[in-house]
């Protein structure tokens, strides 16, 4: 990516997969092919000025005395916490939605001995400067911190019996996290530092949200939504913890106040069960009228596989039609989520007191242009779906002011720089 006060450009070098491997009863990450694939970026890049890594939330890798990893990295959907229960407490100390997947829960029933802990962009962020710690944002995300202090939560740790050394030193976005070792500098053929940005991808792609003013929210849409405001304080009460609203810290210092909703997941998983693309999904869904909705943030709809099944399930327990052709489950998805989008934002409001103009929707769903609108119109408000690459606009952004590149509104660089579609409620 090129950017600067006046450019803002971004080129795709090296794309790769992400495959979850299950070896016997537990789902693993592979993240010895995740680094390989970091590495061959690199590579395909060519010089650059900086290096960034963000990644997906609540996982992490164990590391022992010698900082060798022990075992692959578990899974957020392995099943190990399926039993999590909410502990009283936590949320006034924590600010963070109860999530099984939470690596609280993770670090309850974790067996492996080790003797440092490193969030997954930590982990790989490690391996390229053999400089180790613990990115905020991300860290934020774990039940484990302090939204308030921004620092270790005492309580938090004595629920798991766990020591916070067991995490690296925190450091926050924009940070300098080291230069490259030797052996990845050559094969690699790079010599920029890596910086430490807003590692929790959400993080990232919330900071390249274009918005005029602070009277937005915002919809992180991919395999999950996110959904929510920007604020300058967490809000603890009971009933934020009631309407399941989570205290994430983004970029500069701001709370991510935002409900979890299931995401694009569910219509991938059902896409699994199909032989019909996506366009033509939509394009028939498009013609369909609304006809059931069911609650895009049932657990049911966490694990993998019969993705169909369960939905169709839900439905008959709420007295709906059950769709039958993949046009009628798309439709019966985005209209779900679009309810569940609106259901977030209001609460949002309500509970923050933050006025909401406009939403932002950006991410791979800000291509959808059906949930785009059905989100429009299921807010009564307008929608701007853009961009895309947010996470990777943020990530970009924060390295490029940290080396001096760029200066000011963020923002603003985003709007005047980036193709954007707007929706209004129909």
């Amino acid at each position: 990516m090129t950017a600067d006060s006046a450019t803002l450009e971004l080129r795709e070098a090296h794309r790769f997969p992400n495959r979850p491997v299950r070896t016997g009863r537990t789902l693993h990450w592979d993240i010895l092919g995740l680094y390989q694939g970091v590495l061959d970026g690199l590579r395909a890049a060519g010089p650059v000025d900086g290096i960034g890594v963000d990644s997906w939330a609540v996982d992490y890798g164990l590391l022992d005395a010698w900082g060798t990893l022990v075992g692959n990295p578990i899974h957020y959907r392995d099943e190990r916490t399926s039993y999590a229960v909410r502990p009283p407490g936590l949320y006034a100390a924590t600010g963070i939605q109860f999530l099984p997947i939470n690596t609280i829960f993770q670090l309850g029933v974790e067996h492996r001995p080790a003797s440092k802990l490193l969030l997954i962009p930590d982990l790989i962020t490690y391996w390229l400067t053999g400089n180790s710690g613990t990115e905020l944002t991300n860290a934020s995300t774990t039940g484990l911190l302090d939204p308030r202090t921004r620092g270790w939560s005492a309580k938090a740790f004595a629920l798991i019996d766990r020591d916070p050394g067991l995490f690296a030193p925190l450091r926050r976005p924009g940070d300098f996290a080291g230069h490259l070792l030797p052996w990845v500098g050559k094969e690699t053929g790079q010599s920029a530092p890596v910086y430490t940005v807003g590692s929790h991808d959400t993080a990232s792609a919330v900071a390249a949200v274009p918005a005029v003013d602070e009277n937005f929210a915002y919809i992180s849409s991919g395999t999950w939504s996110l959904v929510g405001v920007e604020l300058p304080e967490p809000i603890l009460t009971a009933e934020a913890e009631a309407a399941n609203f989570t205290n994430e810290l983004g970029v500069d210092g701001q709370v991510r106040f935002l409900r979890n909703v299931m995401g694009l997941w569910l219509l991938e998983e059902c896409r699994r069960e199909w032989t019909v693309d996506l366009g033509t999904l939509l394009a028939e869904a498009a013609t369909l009228p609304k006809r059931a909705v069911v609650d895009a943030t049932d657990p049911r709809f966490l694990p993998t596989g019969e993705m169909t099944a369960r939905i169709a399930q839900a439905c008959r327990e709420t007295d709906q039609p059950e769709p039958e052709t993949p046009a009628e489950f798309t439709r019966c998805v985005l209209d779900s989520l679009a309810e569940a989008y609106r259901a977030a934002i209001e609460d949002a409001a309500r509970l923050s007191g933050r006025r909401v103009d406009a939403v932002h929707i950006v991410g791979g769903g800000a291509r959808n242009t059906l949930l785009c609108q059905l989100t429009a119109d299921a807010c009564g408000l307008p929608v701007v779906a853009g961009p895309v690459e947010a996470t990777a606009l943020g990530n970009i952004l924060v390295q490029a002011r940290a080396a001096g590149a760029i200066s000011g509104d963020l923002r603003e660089l985003v709007r005047r720089t980036q193709s954007l579609q707007h929706f209004a409620q129909e």
